[in-house]
């Protein structure tokens, strides 16, 4: 029995029925799905292999936003799906794909009418959201933890910065909640000791190592 087979036989028989008599499309490696302000026209069910979504900002850099593999779902497609918004990202097949698209249509239907593929879409699109907000917050917190890693060593006198959390927030870009918590990090890794106003460097090569970080 396929993936694709296993993730049906929950749904009713006719909703099978209907599902079963799409066709199974064979992709090799590299083939775009979509682009970026493309309109969803369907959603893809992966039997076997792995698609790559990527976003890319307007600098060029390019950053893995998550994978599809049997089973999971893509957000940005349930997002065009259900609330008619353009794609964002870029989608590529990773390796050889085995796929079902299921037509828009089809899958507003089913989302009206079967409770089973209702359920497999909402938790998997619940799992891919929390993988997306774990990604966004490794991005976020590895470029402040390197901003202010950087701006401890460039501010230090004899080992001590002499800085209030709030002046390091603006120095760095970055909210003063957001330098506390890292800064708690520091400490609890052993790198820093902290005061009222000050910072003292206890590690200044695990600094450096954070601040060469991108």
């Amino acid at each position: 029995m396929s993936d694709w087979t296993c993730q049906i036989a929950a749904l009713s028989p006719r909703s099978r029925s209907r599902l079963a008599a799409l066709p199974v499309q064979t992709l090799p490696k590299g083939v775009v799905l979509f682009r970026a302000g493309d309109p969803a026209q369907g959603f893809v069910m992966v039997d076997q292999g792995r698609i790559d979504v990527h976003l890319t900002g307007p600098s060029g850099r390019e950053i893995l936003l998550y994978t599809v593999e049997p089973g999971q779902s893509c957000v940005q497609t349930t997002l065009g799906l259900m609330a008619d918004e353009p794609y964002s990202g870029e989608a590529i097949t990773a390796i050889e794909t085995r796929m079902v698209m299921i037509p828009r249509s089809l899958f507003l239907s089913l989302m009206d009418e079967e409770s089973g593929f209702r359920g497999f879409v909402m938790q998997a699109f619940a799992r891919r959201m929390q993988d997306v907000t774990r990604l966004l917050e490794r991005v976020a917190f590895g470029r402040i933890e390197s901003r202010l890693a950087a701006a401890l060593l460039d501010l230090a006198e004899d080992g001590t910065v002499h800085a209030t959390q709030a002046e390091l927030a603006a120095r760095i870009g970055s909210a003063r909640e957001v330098v506390t918590r890292r800064l708690d990090m520091f400490h609890r890794a052993g790198w820093v000791e902290t005061d009222r106003g000050t910072v003292r460097i206890l590690d200044p090569a695990a600094l450096q190592l954070a601040a060469n970080v991108t």
